[in-house]
């Protein structure tokens, strides 16, 4: 088991730094996972070398793709979306949760079965919220358990015949379901219809109409007809940028410890993702979008913290569609959150309660170890904070929840003592290079 061991960091030893964090871990998933479905080879540059990402990476070569290294990028030979191949093997989908999902809308419409599987932690999320809706459509899917209670694995198909459209409305956004089922409905006979709740990550949409896909939106409607298409999906390269999910716990160890200068480089600013910069705005940390652009269909910007960033922090209310558009985030802006004056509200946080972890327990419990006085509630948290003086030192078992470490490491700057993070592993699944970032920006984390 991995742990580590963090020190405090002297207001007189500021963070500094340019970095460049992993590429973004959902457009990572997607860039792989379209590619099977593309007739032409794609080189892909910029993926982020985690765990998870390497699961699909794993899984597109059991089901036809070719994949090779050149000049630092991948080129994958797509089997395309009429030529899949059954895997000969259960697929292992480790700790990703984005994996499974995708997977198992992709392979809905297969005449071959596909097992799909994964670690301990991905053994007890629920997967009823994209079963249900690819039932309706005509998919055979099998879960261990039932209802509500499916879990993986899970063994997808065959179908004799092809899949029907759908006309569907969301119950919660949820851009995991959406796509499976966008990659269900390219196989399917008749229209699709989607309708979100909330504003979604759109990362999909996005790439599929990059790709010939016939895809339409109109506000929060989503709609893909295949009526005349030819089914040829193409593209030649995808270039994923920088993870905002990744960058949050920089920024926030800037804001929090105190920098001259923090820049984190070429990040996705797509404002599906970038609800955690609202709320730091909110909070009066102030983080400032550089030399913007576009890249491969989606906005990027260098992201800078200068100095006096966290000096008077101030707390805020996250709910509804904020909350959607930060919900990777909420762990560590609830640590943010414990550094600011007045009480921090988390509301509409109900989907933490199936992640990795129960995200609002363990961030209750990882601020309490902190001296922080918190109130976890059904669909989310309120958090007092603490701006004057030192936290408490903190033992905090992470429960295998990579943002649970990392939040947990970035708030420990702000203790009185040495902080112990146990149960730390899985950082690897998003963001293997962590520890070395903050070591560059001037932080002090051993690795045991």
């Amino acid at each position: 088991m991995t742990s580590f061991l963090v020190e405090p960091q002297p207001r007189e030893r500021p963070l500094v730094g340019h970095v460049r964090v992993p590429g973004d871990k959902s457009i990572g998933h997607r860039a792989l996972l379209f590619s099977l479905l593309s007739d032409t080879p794609v080189r892909v540059t910029g993926l982020g070398d985690g765990a998870d990402n390497g699961r699909s990476a794993k899984a597109i070569v059991q089901l036809g793709a070719r994949v090779e290294r050149v000049d630092g990028a991948i080129v994958i030979h797509g089997a395309g979306l009429q030529a899949l191949r059954a895997p000969t093997a259960p697929i292992d989908c480790g700790n990703s949760g984005t994996t499974i999902r995708l997977l198992t809308g992709l392979v809905a419409g297969q005449r071959f079965a596909t097992t799909l599987f994964g670690d301990e932690s991905l053994s007890k999320r629920p997967m009823r919220r994209v079963l249900e809706p690819l039932a309706r459509m005509g998919a055979v899917v099998t879960g261990k358990g039932e209802g509500a209670d499916v879990v993986p694995p899970l063994t997808i198909g065959p179908i004799a015949g092809r899949l029907r459209g759908l006309d569907y409305a969301l119950p919660v956004a949820s851009a995991q379901v959406k796509t499976a089922l966008l990659l269900a409905a390219l196989s399917a006979e008749g229209r699709t219809r989607l309708v979100e709740p909330g504003p979604g990550r759109d990362h999909s949409e996005r790439l599929l109409r990059h790709m010939g896909a016939p895809l339409t939106v109109n506000g929060r409607e989503v709609v893909l007809d295949p009526s005349g298409w030819d089914g040829h999906l193409a593209i030649d390269a995808i270039d994923v940028p920088g993870d905002p999910s990744s960058s949050a716990f920089l920024i926030a160890a800037a804001i929090l410890a105190g920098c001259d200068n923090v820049t984190c480089a070429d990040i996705c600013v797509n404002p599906t993702r970038t609800g955690f910069l609202d709320v730091l705005a909110a909070m009066n940390a102030l983080v400032e979008p550089q030399a913007e652009r576009a890249g491969g269909g989606e906005p990027i910007a260098d992201l800078v913290v200068t100095r006096g960033a966290g000096d008077a922090l101030r707390a805020t209310e996250i709910a509804g569609d904020l909350t959607v558009r930060a919900i990777d985030e909420i762990p560590i802006l609830a640590a943010v959150a414990a550094r600011a004056r007045g009480t921090t509200i988390v509301r509409d946080a109900e989907e933490l309660r199936v992640k990795e972890s129960d995200r609002v327990a363990t961030t209750a419990a990882m601020l309490r170890g902190f001296g922080i006085q918190v109130e976890e509630r059904p669909d989310g948290l309120a958090i007092e904070g603490q701006p004057d003086g030192a936290l408490k030192a903190a033992h905090v078992h992470a429960a295998g929840d990579h943002r649970i470490a990392m939040a947990a490491a970035v708030l420990a700057l702000c203790a009185d003592g040495q902080t112990r993070i146990d149960d730390a592993d899985n950082v690897a699944t998003s963001y293997p290079g962590f520890v070395a970032a903050m070591t560059r920006l001037g932080a002090t984390i051993h690795v045991v």
